[in-house]
């Protein structure tokens, strides 16, 4: 018997005829073909082998229509996908370019409508607006002397301050100058003016400057005790409390403020009031006069002519820090030498300044 596995099995069944002319049938007689050799009603192994060709090509041929056919489905399916996806996608950028020029165009209506308003009619603006802190005056600054709020000491010198709780200049020339202005207030040597704005909202994520500031102007409003807000505006300057600007700013709650207002002495009744924001409009108001006022505007330097926060005013004229560093002085002790003082005579009770109530401020580089 043929061993390789191409073998394959036939019976015979062979017919012969008989001497007598019968035809008999002889016993089958089995054999095996592979190659070429066929059995007498079999195919050939060619022949077999070719059929099964025949069918695998078909069958591959099929498989090939098939997985062509996916592929064509599965593209149409994907360009669908990305036609959907980018009409989404042109939708969002067609909303995202509008509220872009929407803000544009805000920012920028907003800026002419500051730059094309006059003085006169911004000063006007503040005066309609109605709801407006009691302690302040007319131009927004609240007055604190040896008196109380809103009276001026006899004689002496009226120092204004123009600020932001979050102008990190106006921190650094509160915590060196405010000892020695409440010496001098306590002393009745000058009058103080504070000026608070919030115009530098935008440096914060949730409008700091607006909130600490209407705290500012409510506690002078409703807290008789001028110590506790020169108390509170210096707990809030602290080196470990102010926050930093732009990308440096860190939220602070409103319940961290007030708690800061409680530490000044600030009743708890008038603390829990200080961040309504019912002075948002005057706040708006002031933000828009403030800067439009030309005494206010720098003297000297790369910003003259503008105004900058801190800006300080003595007897309403305007005071050139920039003169500090070539005095080679500090805030302190230019203010102290500027209103004609010695260092050893501040808190000195009827030691007053040598410029009196109306003098200008001392030059610290001419010393007139």
């Amino acid at each position: 018997m043929p061993s390789d596995g191409n073998a394959r099995f036939v019976a015979i069944v062979t017919f012969h005829h008989a001497a007598n002319g019968a035809t008999r049938r002889r016993k089958s007689e089995p054999f095996y073909y592979y190659g070429q050799q066929t059995g007498r009603k079999g195919i050939t192994v060619a022949q077999k082998n070719q059929n099964a060709k025949r069918n695998t090509r078909a069958s591959r041929r099929a498989a090939e229509e098939k997985a062509a056919q996916e592929k064509a489905e599965q593209a149409a399916k994907e360009r669908k996908q990305q036609t959907i996806i980018g009409a989404v996608v042109v939708a969002i950028i067609v909303v995202l370019v509008a509220i872009a020029g929407f803000a544009i165009y805000g920012a920028i209506h907003k800026n002419d409508v500051a730059k094309s308003t006059t003085e006169e009619q911004a000063y006007q603006q503040l005066q309609k607006v109605e709801t407006k802190p009691s302690a302040a005056d007319d131009k927004g600054g609240i007055l604190i002397s040896s008196e109380g709020y809103g009276k001026k000491a006899s004689g002496a010198p009226t120092v204004a301050v123009y600020m932001d709780p979050l102008c990190p200049g106006c921190g650094e020339f509160n915590r060196q100058t405010d000892p020695t202005l409440i010496s001098l207030v306590d002393a009745g040597q000058i009058n103080l003016e504070i000026h608070p704005m919030s115009f530098m909202d935008e440096y914060s994520t949730d409008e700091y400057s607006s909130r600490a500031t209407g705290a500012i102007l409510y506690i002078a409003s409703n807290d008789d005790n001028p110590d506790h807000l020169l108390k509170f505006i210096s707990n809030i300057y602290a080196e470990d409390f102010q926050p930093g600007e732009a990308s440096e700013y860190k939220s602070v709650k409103n319940k961290a403020l007030k708690q800061q207002a409680i530490d000044a002495g600030v009743p708890q009744s008038v603390a829990d009031k200080a961040f309504n924001g019912e002075y948002r409009k005057w706040l708006d108001a002031i933000n828009l006069y403030t800067p439009k006022r030309p005494e206010l505007w720098q003297v000297s330097g790369s910003n003259k002519g503008v105004m900058s926060t801190p800006t300080i005013t003595i007897n309403g004229n305007y005071w050139d820090r920039n003169q500090l560093s070539l005095a080679g002085m500090n805030n302190k002790t230019g203010i102290i030498a500027s209103l004609g003082l010695k260092e050893d005579e501040v808190g000195q009770k009827g030691t007053m300044p040598s410029i009196g109530e109306s003098g200008k401020p001392i030059s610290l580089t001419t010393g007139e």
